[in-house]
């Protein structure tokens, strides 16, 4: 009798299984044939996510549709083959798609429910609270404290390039942007610049250290969200979560007690967590801050402002050391600039740097920091021209590493191109041809943070030293398969020249 009851269960467990495979074929999408148990995810082989997803981009766009389907283990996934959908995805029918999909445990991970994974109403109200903090006039004061720490940079440099010049990039733009992002998010010095091990730069490297479990379990709190959240599953180091913790209580309780007021993140924060909520007549009051959320939003801000960074001025260097004509130019741009501000680093002077934001933004082209972005279908949409209709919970993905090598948007696309950013050249181009930070009203709110830094950074590297490719690093990347973020294996590793 035991034997019936489990060939049974088998049974249908295969029954369920093939009705959730024959999902998009019911319904007359392509898609790619997936297989069990991981659907069209190959986690037992080591090719990133995005060279993965950018398989089935290709596989797809020939179907001339708005978009395909893919698996992620038995999940049916909506992946963007069109640029004009992508944008009603986006920006026109945000009301749809408000929410990103991303797994996230306020209870058990509290430093996990951030800005990011926030959704509906209590993002909406939050998100309109902190976009004062990247205004133009918040950049602009920032930005002596950024040249401050540019300046440390420099002179860790020049001690590197005086020992043979030989060092992994990466790690030494890491430790730049983490101590920008400590001084501006928690007004703290981190020290890592002087001390690679300082405790900031160790708590920010192991919360991105992705072993395969830790990158499997991601994956499956994404996809089996509700299920995630019944086995308490939590996403974040115990160890780096109590560290974040802990510096967000002790910045607060020294700044209330102190009565110290600073022009930065945690300012803004703290005065959340203080002030009476306020109901304007067109949204929700958004009630006072807790601690928990405080230090959430302070530790992304702090993960995704060193993290995206100095991957993008990384991957940048890497470029210019394989293409030495750009690199002169760029070199002679920050130099023609800086001749017309006196020599000085000024907000204005990096702003006028227009080749340098030509070089980055054609890096975040190619090496896209977060190749693939989610938004999650919040109530059924119907698709324009394509008779189907994307259900309530169901996600969509913009594949943005696969859009940004589409040889019909950036011929030859392997190419490193700045010039394909100039205004005529990107007049030219689709809205949706280029998001490296998504776009519509959940574009990354750090963008001109992360852009301003990245600019100081690489405007102080290329006045200063001329990059080569060391022999550690070889001219075809491979990616870390098991990294969320577009990473190299072995690092990047340069040779670099004092001027």
């Amino acid at each position: 009798m035991l034997f019936y009851f489990a060939l049974l269960a088998v049974s249908l467990a295969f029954y369920w299984v093939g009705r959730k495979y024959a999902y998009w074929k019911q319904r007359g999408v392509p898609y790619v044939e997936p297989s069990f148990p991981f659907g069209n995810l190959q986690l037992m082989r080591t090719r990133h996510i995005s060279l993965q997803m950018q398989d089935a981009y290709k596989k797809l766009n020939d179907s001339g549709k708005k978009f395909g389907g893919v698996f992620f283990f038995i999940e049916p996934l909506a992946i963007i083959l069109d640029l004009d959908f992508a944008k009603d995805v986006y920006v026109k029918d945000f009301q749809y798609f408000h929410d990103r999909g991303v797994y996230s445990n306020e209870k058990a991970d509290p430093i996990t429910a951030h800005l990011v994974t926030m959704e509906g109403t209590k993002w909406k109200n939050l998100r309109a609270k902190l976009t004062p903090t990247f205004t133009s006039g918040k950049m602009k004061m920032m930005f002596p404290t950024i040249i401050g720490v540019a300046e440390q940079f420099r002179k860790c440099m020049q001690v590197e390039a005086n020992r043979g010049g030989e060092v992994e990039m990466k790690e030494f733009l890491s430790r730049f942007t983490t101590d920008v992002i400590g001084t501006c998010a928690f007004g703290l010095e981190c020290n890592s610049l002087k001390d690679p091990e300082a405790k900031f730069r160790q708590m920010g490297r192991k919360a991105l250290t992705a072993t395969p479990m830790v990158f499997l379990r991601r994956i499956f709190s994404v996809t089996f969200r509700d299920l995630a959240k019944a086995l308490n599953i939590r996403l974040s180091d115990p160890e780096v979560a109590d560290f974040f913790m802990n510096a967000v209580r002790e910045t607060i309780e020294y700044r209330e007690n102190n009565k110290i007021q600073r022009n930065d993140f945690m300012d803004l924060l703290i005065k959340l967590k203080n002030e009476d909520p306020i109901d304007d007549g067109t949204r929700q009051p958004l009630d006072r801050l807790t601690f928990n959320e405080i230090a959430a939003q302070a530790f992304v801000f702090f993960l995704a402002g060193f993290e995206t960074s100095s991957t993008a001025m990384s991957f940048c260097l890497y470029e210019l050391a394989k293409n030495q004509e750009i690199q002169d130019k760029a070199r002679k741009n920050v130099q023609e600039v800086l001749a017309r501000h006196e020599g000085k680093m000024t907000y204005e002077a990096v702003h006028e740097m227009r080749y340098i934001e030509n070089c980055i933004n054609e890096s975040l082209r190619k090496y896209p920091p977060i190749p693939n972005i989610l938004r999650n279908t919040t109530k059924d949409y119907h698709v324009p021209d394509m008779n189907v209709t994307l259900e309530k919970g169901y996600r969509v993905m913009l594949p943005v590493y696969a859009i940004h090598h589409d040889a019909r948007y950036y011929p030859d696309p392997e190419k490193y191109d700045p010039d394909r950013f100039s205004p005529e050249e990107t007049a030219k181009r689709h809205q949706m041809a280029f998001v490296p930070f998504g776009d519509g009203p959940r574009i990354c709110i750090g963008m001109r943070f992360g852009m301003m830094q990245a600019r100081v950074g690489l405007a102080y590297l290329l006045q200063n030293f001329r990059f080569k490719l060391s022999p550690k690093t070889s001219r075809e990347l491979k990616f870390i398969a098991s990294s969320s973020v577009l990473a190299s294996e072995g690092g990047l590793w340069l040779n670099i020249e004092k001027l």
